[in-house]
């Protein structure tokens, strides 16, 4: 029942004011209900490994966090926060995304006029460039792109599946000392402590999953029909970020005391 019980506070865990931040303001830019699916299910496992493994540490060997590292570790997302508010607001998001997403990866016999997408035809993925110019031909010229690219990551490009993934990553960081210490105080054996921490982790790539996908379906929708949408969700999203991180770091920094001589912290 307790395991049961950690599965469900894995998807509450998911809707944390901080995850629902973040995580909407990477999907804002997002045209595809899957491609924001996908980002949910990587921010939540990269939560989770964390989340296990941090957690795990204390679990099994009695690792204690100092206050200052556990402040500076919350004060990390705050930081994050304000770079993904700040990212989007100036668009510089979108310029490293074309830049690092190898869905339309610069291929050496491309042309000035050409340009490239990764295609997928007869069920295998291939990149080939080619021109929308009148009279060109679409599919001139192909070049198979490197076998060890994964459908899921080649959909989303390397940079927009790194990025939702080191997200979850810090916040997981951040949150792995309050799941370890709750499940301590609740489950006195070990080992069944650790397979708690993994069902929980996996409700909350669960629960992220659901909650980006109920965040993209009506922004998408209204979103190809109506470009301002797209884009007042996009700053609205990016301001938001931004707000809420400067108000999370000053309360660690200045009322939790990071900066100050006797920091005083309590996991959350």
């Amino acid at each position: 029942m307790i395991l049961g019980i950690g599965f469900f506070l894995g998807m509450r865990h998911a809707t944390d004011p901080d995850h629902v931040v973040a995580v909407s303001t990477i999907v804002s830019r997002e045209s595809s209900i899957p491609r924001a699916g996908w980002i949910g299910v990587l921010w939540g496992v990269g939560h989770t490994i964390t989340i296990l493994l941090v957690g795990a540490a204390i679990i099994l060997f009695g690792l204690v966090i100092p206050p200052r590292l556990g402040l500076a570790l919350e004060f990390s997302v705050a930081l994050m926060l304000i770079l993904l508010g700040v990212l989007n607001l100036t668009g510089a998001m979108k310029w490293i995304s074309h830049k690092l997403s190898p869905t339309h990866p610069d291929l050496p016999s491309s042309q000035t006029s050409e340009h490239s997408h990764v295609h997928f035809h007869g069920g295998k993925i291939h990149v080939h460039p080619h021109s929308h110019d009148r009279g060109a031909e679409h599919h001139a010229k192909e070049v198979d792109p490197p076998h060890w690219l994964a459908s899921p990551f080649v959909k989303l490009g390397w940079f927009h599946s790194l990025r939702p993934l080191l997200v979850g990553i810090v916040h997981g960081l951040a949150g792995s000392a309050a799941v370890a210490l709750l499940v301590l105080g609740t489950i006195h054996d070990a080992r069944w402590a650790v397979f708690y921490l993994l069902l929980f982790g996996i409700g909350t790539i669960a629960g992220m999953m659901l909650l980006t996908l109920a965040f993209a379906v009506p922004v998408t929708v209204a979103g190809n029909r109506f470009a301002w949408i797209s884009r007042t969700m996009v700053a609205g999203t990016g301001v938001l970020s931004l707000a809420f991180g400067l108000v999370v770091a000053y309360h660690i920094g200045i009322v939790d005391g990071l900066f100050s001589s006797h920091p005083s912290w309590t996991p959350h």
